[in-house]
């Protein structure tokens, strides 16, 4: 957790610091095979140098960035989990609980999708 100690120390609220450390050590733990680093200012996995998923925080939610083509294959998943999200990002709020089913969904697949894949991003 030494790449991403910097960016939580920037993180105010104490809630959502721990939140977003608790998430980025499920990642850690769930998937020991990605590569954890900051990049565009934002705590991200890689697996074999190609983009997996990023993490950043907003005022009412933690963001979740998978690329477009995982959240275009969980879309149904994401609305049924409550969660909002854009063409980049999916939005989980803070005041509901972490949504981890999604997210291992989502690392899965782009570890999967991308295994032969040898750019950063799709």
């Amino acid at each position: 957790m030494n790449e991403f100690a910097a960016y939580l120390a920037k993180i105010d609220d104490p809630d959502h610091h721990d939140r977003v450390e608790e998430v980025l050590k499920w990642v850690t733990a769930s998937y020991p095979q990605l590569a954890p680093r900051v990049a565009w200012n934002q705590p991200m996995f890689t697996d074999h140098g190609t983009f997996i998923i990023a993490f950043s925080t907003a005022k009412k939610h933690m963001a979740v960035a998978p690329e477009k083509a995982a959240i275009d294959r969980f879309e149904q998943d994401i609305k049924a989990g409550g969660h909002s999200s854009t063409e980049q990002l999916i939005r989980m709020s803070w005041d509901r609980p972490v949504d981890y089913a999604l997210l291992g969904k989502l690392i899965e697949f782009n570890i999967e999708d991308k295994a032969d894949y040898d750019k950063f991003w799709r």
